[in-house]
């Protein structure tokens, strides 16, 4: 089985990373030829890092290595049989791409997306096999996140939900299937208790090192949620609490005015070195 990933920024490199590592040929497309080449470094700093750690062999590395294919063409998923979408998370640019792989790819190859929250009933009907499309949810950092959540729209089949099953098996992963709600289960539960966080910052009622520290320490998660927030993007945070907003239409999914006006400034957490918190 080729495998097809679209979009190599972290998610996208991380899925094709996965990939190779458990024997698969891959092809990541991306439009950009600097994100490529981007992606490629991303993907040898990864598996670096596990061989640094005796986690890998070098030969194994490097042969993972060899499995990935850049292009700029999606012309060049031709001979793929299983896709993995990890472009922006805009609904719009998902279901043009989705509508050019339909085109594309062979008959019989199956289309996921590693949305966190937009309906894959809605992505699928972009397609003329909606049969053959469904969610594939990645947890970021990839390679070392063990979950994957496999949603079903409301076409998709037993056959292609059971072969993503199969290649999440393979890969080593947990697979959980969620019904077609906004955010899934994840997001779901995750967005609301990071939004709540901002909330207690915009209020005065901690600061947000105290907040992260009461949920360290007092609830025993690995990071505080305004930690988890910068880590993810406060950009993205905010793209999914919209769509459970408008998907579900309680004001409980609002997102907090004061995580917008990170976003307006330009500070989305780890990847512009400045959120909730500070990074060197």
């Amino acid at each position: 089985m080729r495998i097809g990933v679209v979009g190599s920024g972290t998610m996208g490199a991380g899925i094709a990373q996965v990939f190779a590592q458990a024997g698969y040929d891959v092809a990541m497309q991306d439009v950009s030829p600097a994100a490529l080449d981007a992606a490629r470094r991303r993907i040898e700093q990864s598996l670096g890092k596990f061989v640094e750690k005796g986690m890998l062999a070098a030969a194994d590395r490097d042969a993972a290595l060899g499995r990935v294919a850049m292009t700029p063409a999606l012309e060049a998923f031709s001979g793929v049989d299983f896709v993995v979408e990890a472009i922006v998370e805009d609904v719009d640019a998902k279901r043009r791409l989705f509508a050019r792989l339909d085109e594309i790819l062979p008959k019989s190859a199956i289309l996921s997306s590693n949305t966190s929250s937009i309906s894959i009933t809605v992505l699928a009907s972009a397609t003329k096999r909606p049969e053959q499309v469904l969610g594939m949810h990645f947890m970021n950092p990839v390679p070392l996140m063990k979950l994957v959540e496999l949603i079903r729209g409301q076409a998709t089949g037993d056959a292609a939900l059971a072969a993503a099953r199969d290649l999440c098996s393979r890969l080593g992963k947990t697979a959980v299937e969620a019904a077609d709600y906004p955010g899934f289960i994840a997001n779901r539960i995750l967005m609301p208790m990071i939004n709540e966080a901002a909330f207690a910052v915009m209020e005065g009622v901690g600061t947000p090192e105290a907040i992260d520290t009461v949920m360290k320490l007092g609830m025993n998660h690995p990071m505080g949620p305004l930690t988890l927030a910068d880590f993810i993007g406060l950009d993205v945070c905010v793209a999914i609490l919209d769509v459970l907003h408008e998907g579900l239409g309680d004001p409980k999914y609002r997102a907090c005015p004061l995580m917008r006006r990170l976003v307006a400034a330009g500070h989305l957490g780890r990847k512009t070195g400045r959120g909730f918190h500070t990074y060197g």
